[in-house]
């Protein structure tokens, strides 16, 4: 199996994937395209049918959009969703909020690894949406038992949730302390941490994504190698 990644700094859609695909020990080739910037991705194009990413190339099969290439990946490893029917139920609902919620959150605190970022006047919703991620994650701890967020394992709904990980270091919102400690233990996994490293020594820098950040407030630090 291929998997297209774009830009590890950037591309929070990519790791929803990858760490779950490296966290379940599935074999598969890394491939990485960059941003472009201005618009539809040319490049992207010749991989995926949407013109982004992920995607998923096993031989003949694509698959793109970071549910569908989970959910065709549970087909073989069915580690990637809880087994007592309950959780699993539980991690689809709260996996397809992420997927299809949390507009401000993605608009206003855009992925960007290695920043750290003090936010400037931001909206009211910012605030509300990042008490209801912080109100679902405890959910989950205290349903299920943790560490993770539907039980002992690491499954989808984790994956789902990494991403705003790197987001609550970058912006500081104000966590629980259940929630920030949740954050912490996804930040410990090796998988992140490599994905965090490789993020730091990317060579490239897209300009829509540093646009985002910049228009969220004041950059206090940037931890990036030198593009």
């Amino acid at each position: 199996m291929k998997l297209y990644i774009a830009n590890r700094n950037y591309s929070s859609w990519s790791l929803r994937p990858w760490v779950l695909m490296r966290m379940l020990e599935i074999d598969f080739e890394e491939v990485l395209v960059p941003f472009e910037g201005g618009g539809p991705q040319a490049a992207f194009r010749e991989f995926s049918p949407s013109g982004k990413v992920p995607c998923l190339v096993d031989g003949k099969l694509t698959v793109w959009d970071s549910m569908a290439i989970v959910e065709t990946l549970a087909e073989r490893y069915p580690a990637a969703w809880p087994d007592r029917y309950t959780a699993r139920a539980w991690a689809r609902s709260a996996a397809a909020e992420m997927h299809s919620g949390f507009s401000t959150v993605r608009n206003v605190c855009g992925m960007s690894c290695g920043q750290r970022v003090e936010l400037v006047d931001p909206p009211a919703a910012l605030g509300k949406e990042w008490e209801r991620i912080d109100a679902l994650w405890c959910d989950g701890l205290a349903r299920f038992r943790g560490p993770f967020l539907a039980g002992a394992a690491f499954t989808a709904v984790d994956a789902f949730y990494a991403p705003v990980a790197f987001r609550a270091q970058t912006y500081s919102p104000s966590l629980s302390d259940d929630a920030a400690a949740y954050v912490q233990r996804l930040l410990a996994l090796p998988p992140m941490q490599a994905w965090y490293e490789a993020a730091l020594a990317e060579p490239w820098r897209d300009e829509d994504h540093e646009a985002e950040v910049r228009a969220a407030g004041r950059i206090v630090a940037d931890l990036r190698a030198a593009s």
